[in-house]
């Protein structure tokens, strides 16, 4: 099950992104860092009622942010829709210990149906260029690969922005 983010999830939110910073550092994966995310990211998060977490045996294994709200950054990206009903997702993981189980297939899937729900034309948002495996994964799911954003304070190589349109 799926559930809500609260504040009493932080530390456990970023002890699972530090495992998924070191895990894909490891990988030569410069995605993350120990800047982002942040427990600031987690507390907008939570606060705005934009994360959601998976648990299993009472340990949150997996989380994903995702809102209706555009960042500044994706302003001169080209689209394939219009802005007016777009859900945007950020900061999906999945612990290294859970990876290749279908949970982070389970999170997009619970995010573009809460997408659906919420009357959005389309899924928006970007991964990191080095990360093939993240790459190969949104292709899989129909997203199309559009531009590229710059994230200097995480890596000097781009992120590849994606979209989805959603089924009506």
């Amino acid at each position: 099950m799926v559930r809500l983010a609260c504040f009493s999830d932080i530390d456990y939110l970023k002890n699972l992104t530090d495992a998924c910073t070191e895990h894909m550092i490891s990988n030569k994966i410069f995605q993350w860092n120990i800047n982002y995310p942040s427990k600031i990211d987690f507390k907008k998060d939570i606060k705005n009622q934009e994360l959601y977490v998976k648990e299993i045996n009472d340990s949150i294994i997996s989380c994903v942010m995702f809102s209706k709200s555009k960042d500044d950054c994706y302003n001169k990206v080209n689209w394939l829709t219009s802005d007016s009903k777009n859900l945007y997702v950020h900061r999906l993981a999945v612990h290294p210990k859970y990876q290749k189980n279908g949970i982070g297939k389970l999170m997009m899937d619970f995010a573009e149906n809460e997408g659906t729900k919420m009357g959005c034309v389309s899924v928006r948002l970007d991964t990191f260029s080095k990360n093939l495996r993240n790459l190969k994964f949104y292709l899989s799911r129909g997203y199309f690969q559009l531009d590229e954003i710059y994230f200097p304070k995480q890596s000097k190589y781009p992120f590849y922005c994606f979209e989805k349109v959603l089924k009506e």
